[in-house]
């Protein structure tokens, strides 16, 4: 119900400040004033386009990599370089290096997916603050950050909307003298954006059943810093991947380090949300692989002075859900748009922007927005050059369930059998990355050690509070907690036995804590909600699925600043 709550009627509303919402408000903006100056129908000139952003500004939540293609930006921005797009760098050294406990071995060949020179090491969250203002720029589009997208608003089936959330709530959900309901927004067409797993789109996947005969989407998480240098000491542009240790034969991922300007290094490692061992702890992974003599080398001298995290879709081609309802549309890594080889999703996230912003233009001039019509959006997907390169790499992270090896054999192949793979004729299953998790006893055996975690310098190597300072978290601490758990009980019997309570070990800014508060009362879980920067990873690996991330009161959460 509405009741008591301010509704504003808009013609298209954009959930989420990323840079495929950034890109498809730009391009409606330019296509509609195109239909102006070609004398069009002055109907569409009164189009009310709206933008809402859960952060506290336009790009603090944004953060990759990132080697950025420029086949999307230049597309939707052919002179975005003269406009003065925030590039860091053009690649002009690439090397892959494969990693074992002390030694770094340099591949001799990178296949061409793999190839990043000429292309722009970039900061995401400049970037999209970039496309955030030229956004603005076309007077076109109302821009709110601070205004998280807490419910969709269906009717019939469809998406009429969505409801943005309450703010100046208390812990136990009681209105604050300072009590801001949420606005009922409702909109001909919606267009989720949210980023990976985003909260109102798994809901909509699930109530429309969108993802059936799909793969089920796997992820990644990605773990950052930025590393300040000494000055003269980092080549911007030169970029190092590596395989390999600490992350062994059996969980997929590898490391990055990306030179930026400034003496700034941008280095991370990316684990598969699809590994075996329940101890696997990526956040102790990543501090492990800055250890090795190749890394502890290029950081010498230097000091820690960002960090984030975020998960990443790399289901491929075959899990991406239906993207389109009646009334909605969903794009970027809400709707699977990412390439798992080359792990690149930022210009598929821009031209599936632009595609779902020729499909609203032309629902506008239709004044018809059921799925029908917007099921062109799909068609342009399948007609355009992301279908060419995600069905290249489709079968890419399944071939990776067999082993490292394995998976590297399945990924030359691909590249030779146009992305088969092993022999298959076109897709190959997988299972949910949650359900991979196997229990303690069943991978460690009956007589188990409990996880025992790693000891950090506080030099190299940083413990998980250092890294939320770094990136700049913050939340409202009276307000009610994000992280919503199903059956809390199952944390401190079910999972404590069966999986040792693996949340305390995934969830890279120590949310969770597994505390005894009085001696004999037993664990109970302790959820540190204000600590949490928005990655995902507890909602996408609980083995149990009842951990809920849902948004929290605007502007809360990381400041990625750089990353």
């Amino acid at each position: 119900m509405s009741e008591g709550r301010e509704v504003l009627e808009v013609d298209v509303l954009f959930v989420g400040g990323g840079p495929a919402n950034l890109a498809c408000a730009t391009h409606l903006a330019g296509l509609l004033d195109r239909h102006r100056a070609d004398g069009g129908e002055p109907g569409l000139d009164e189009t009310f386009l709206v933008l809402i952003e859960k952060a506290k500004e336009i790009g603090f939540h944004s953060i990759s990599g990132a080697v950025m293609d420029p086949r999307g930006i230049a597309e939707l921005i052919p002179d975005y370089q003269e406009l003065g797009c925030p590039i860091e760098a053009d690649v002009d050294e690439d090397e892959l290096w494969f990693l074992t406990g002390k030694k770094k071995i340099k591949a001799l060949y990178t296949p061409a997916p793999l190839e990043n020179r000429g292309l722009h090491v970039c900061s995401l969250g400049k970037v999209v603050r970039w496309l955030g203002g030229i956004v603005e720029e076309t007077g076109r589009v109302e821009v709110f950050p601070e205004f998280p997208g807490a419910e969709l608003l269906v009717e019939d089936g469809k998406v009429v909307g969505v409801r943005t959330g309450d703010k100046g709530v208390d812990k136990e959900g009681n209105p604050k003298p300072n009590f801001e309901p949420g606005i009922d927004i409702r909109a001909k067409v919606t267009v989720l954006g949210e980023g990976a797993r985003g909260s109102l789109t798994k809901t909509l996947y699930a109530t429309h059943d969108l993802e059936q005969d799909q793969n089920p989407q796997v992820y990644a998480l990605g773990i950052k810093e930025l590393w300040k240098m000494p000055e003269g000491t980092v080549p911007a542009g030169r970029v190092y991947h590596t395989l390999g240790w600490p992350l062994g034969r059996k969980i997929f991922g590898g490391g990055f380090v990306y030179g930026m300007k400034d003496d700034i290094w941008d280095l991370g490692l990316v684990v598969g949300l699809d590994y075996r061992d329940p101890y696997t702890d990526p956040h102790a992974l990543f501090q492990r692989w800055k250890t090795h003599p190749a890394i502890k080398a290029l950081l010498t001298g230097g000091k820690m002075i960002q960090y984030g995290a975020k998960a990443i879709p790399e289901g491929g081609w075959f899990s991406r859900p239906r993207p389109f309802v009646d009334g909605c549309l969903v794009i970027g890594d809400s709707g699977g748009f990412l390439d798992p080889m080359r792990l690149k999703g930022l210009h598929l996230a821009m031209k599936s922007g632009m595609l779902a912003a020729e499909t609203i233009y032309d629902a506008l001039q239709r004044n018809d927005f059921s799925a029908g019509v917007l099921s062109q959006f799909e068609t342009l997907v399948e007609e355009s050059w992301i279908a060419k390169e995600m069905r290249r790499s489709r079968n890419v992270h399944q071939g990776f369930h067999g082993g490292l090896y394995r998976g590297l054999l399945n990924a030359w192949l691909g590249l030779l059998t146009g992305g088969r793979g092993f022999g298959v004729k076109d897709r190959m299953k997988m299972e949910p990355g949650h359900e991979r998790i196997e229990k303690v006893a069943a991978f460690h055996g009956p007589s188990a050690k409990p996880y025992e975690r790693i000891r950090f310098d506080g030099e190299l190597t940083f413990d998980r509070l250092s890294g939320v300072y770094e990136s700049g978290t913050m939340h409202e601490e009276d307000q009610p907690v994000h992280l919503k758990v199903e059956n809390i009980d199952v944390c401190r019997t079910k999972c404590a036995e069966e999986y040792g309570n693996p949340c305390t070990r995934f969830c890279p800014a120590e949310v969770y804590e597994m505390e005894e508060p009085e001696e004999g009362a037993g664990k109970q879980l302790k959820i540190n909600a204000s600590n949490c920067v928005h990655c995902k990873t507890c909602d996408i690996m609980d083995p149990y699925q009842i951990i809920n991330w849902v948004t929290p009161e605007g502007g809360g959460g990381p400041r990625y600043v750089d990353l």
